[in-house]
């Protein structure tokens, strides 16, 4: 099982994709600590926000989930380096995220933060220099810094980092209904150069990326997911309030661990009635979170698509941004 945990919605930053900046959760209504208490063992847990470092406290979190989970990674913005680097040196094992949303003009721009890249940067290089080894960043790509992705892809490559990326995508989560991608061929045409940049690598890890990356190109065009969501049943989203959620992606609530035990929350009515809201979403969300336990259940699939499109995405068979690519 994994858990995606926000343990707050208040964030330093202005980003144009998210508007959960505006609507930020106030300090005596957050979860704390002790409430995360009864979770559950977990392969992989994502601590997020908001901006999780706003929070002076998060070093409890971590004294509380990590002897739950075999695997932590804090998504971060990377501006409170000082806060991040004394946090990695308590807990060396732990993962990092920093988000950019293209070289320094483009992210501080798009993120509302003065010097915001180099601060991001900093934080990465002061990790590295530590010797932390699960480091890396990403993007959220829309109209407006598609052309940048790549350049952080090299970028991440030549510091030997990883490289997340993601689509603008309008939930409850974000406050958002009006993201929208106003030239697909042109993000299409990104991604696609992506996707071959990752297949040209020797690291099965960057073949199942391209795979996910793919799975992005179908959401812009808008099309069905190509693998099951299964968000409520192998992934659960914990937010600041404590709320025990299906996901970020749809409000569907299975309980309140300010009420009752997870145990009580996972096997209650409420719990498989949001299942069942799962199961007849329509949405097509692709975000890592639940992409990736489906990509891991069915990784003989994904085995499959390497096999029959590897070769042609190198060859230039898949250039036109008009073509799908089957997944």
């Amino acid at each position: 099982m994994e858990g995606l945990i926000a343990i707050t919605y208040r964030c330093n930053a202005g980003c144009y994709m998210c508007n959960t900046w505006k609507h930020p959760s106030e300090p005596q209504d957050e979860l704390q600590p002790k409430d995360l208490e009864g979770l559950p063992d977990m392969v992989f847990t994502n601590i997020t926000g908001g901006e999780p470092f706003v929070r002076e406290d998060i070093d409890d979190f971590i004294r509380v989930i990590r002897p739950k989970s075999r695997r932590i990674v804090i998504s971060t913005n990377g501006y409170f380096t000082e806060r991040i680097v004394a946090l990695a040196k308590a807990w060396p094992d732990l993962g990092f995220r920093v988000s950019l949303e293209g070289l320094p003009a483009a992210n501080d721009e798009l993120r509302g933060i003065k010097d915001g890249f180099d601060h991001g940067l900093r934080t990465l290089l002061e990790l590295k220099a530590m010797g932390l080894k699960d480091l890396g960043f990403g993007i959220t790509v829309s109209d407006r810094n598609a052309l940048d992705m790549r350049e952080l892809y090299r970028l991440a490559e030549g510091l030997h980092m990883e490289f997340a990326t993601a689509v603008t995508h309008n939930t409850y989560y974000f406050h958002k209904t009006d993201n929208e991608f106003d030239d697909k061929a042109m993000i299409i045409r990104e991604f696609r150069e992506l996707i071959k940049d990752l297949l040209r690598t020797g690291r099965l890890k960057n073949w199942f990326r391209a795979y996910f990356n793919e799975g992005l190109i179908e959401f812009v065009r808008g099309n069905p997911r190509a693998l099951p969501c299964e968000v409520g049943t192998d992934l659960f989203f914990v937010d600041p309030f404590g709320r025990v959620l299906t996901c970020n992606g749809c409000e569907f609530v299975m309980g309140s661990l300010k009420e009752q035990t997870f145990g009580e929350i996972w096997n209650s009515g409420d719990a498989k009635r949001a299942r069942q809201c799962v199961a007849g979403c329509t949405r097509n969300c692709w975000m890592i979170g639940s992409a990736s336990p489906a990509i891991k259940k069915k990784k003989w699939h994904v085995l499959l698509w390497l096999l029959r499109n590897r070769g042609k995405y190198l060859s230039g068979a898949y250039d036109d941004p008009e073509r799908s690519v089957p997944m």
